[in-house]
């Protein structure tokens, strides 16, 4: 509903200008006409953009208010005993998402990069978050490890990062649930 009012909005502010450079177009105008009214058009898109960019932040905020937030995180740290391939994450015995990386993503994610993989709203109270990791393990085989913890969801927003990292000690990759404030 929110995209049709943005598409709307759009349509209403760019189909009278569109219209306008359509009957100029048709007269033999000055360029300065023209460019004037490129500037205008210009300056309603950089609107309508700022707008969408508003309405975003404003629906993020309306489905997912602070106090009720849960989100998590993925992240690598080096990556030499485990290349990604999927996550799947259950919140309370039910599957709420199951991410297919790709090569590049995986490659950002060795770079440093965060991804967020689940936002959604839990009430408070103990919840259990399993993670699933599906990927390429030590001597390139097939690997698949869990992750369990078990939370306490209080007022305010809850961030949980599973971060992957490598275990040099035993040539295997390990997985660590960190909760966040």
């Amino acid at each position: 509903m929110l995209r049709t009012f943005i598409a709307l909005l759009a349509s209403v502010l760019l189909v009278p200008a569109f219209a306008q450079e359509a009957t100029l177009a048709s007269s033999a105008a000055p360029t300065d006409d023209f460019q004037s009214l490129d500037q205008e058009v210009q300056a309603l898109k950089k609107e309508v953009l700022d707008l969408n960019r508003e309405l975003f932040v404003l629906e993020e905020e309306l489905l997912f208010p602070a106090n009720t937030q849960v989100a998590v995180f993925v992240s690598m740290d080096v990556g030499e005993f485990f290349a990604l391939d999927s996550v799947t994450l259950k919140l309370d015995d039910k599957e709420v998402a199951n991410y297919l990386y790709t090569d590049r993503e995986a490659e950002a994610l060795l770079k440093g990069g965060v991804h967020r993989v689940y936002i959604g709203n839990l009430k408070a109270g103990e919840h259990e978050l399993i993670a699933l990791f599906t990927g390429k393990g030590p001597h390139v085989r097939d690997y698949r490890r869990g992750a369990t913890v078990k939370l306490e969801k209080g007022v305010g927003a809850k961030y949980i990062e599973l971060k992957i990292s490598d275990r040099a000690s035993k040539a295997q990759p390990e997985f660590i649930v960190k909760q966040w404030e």
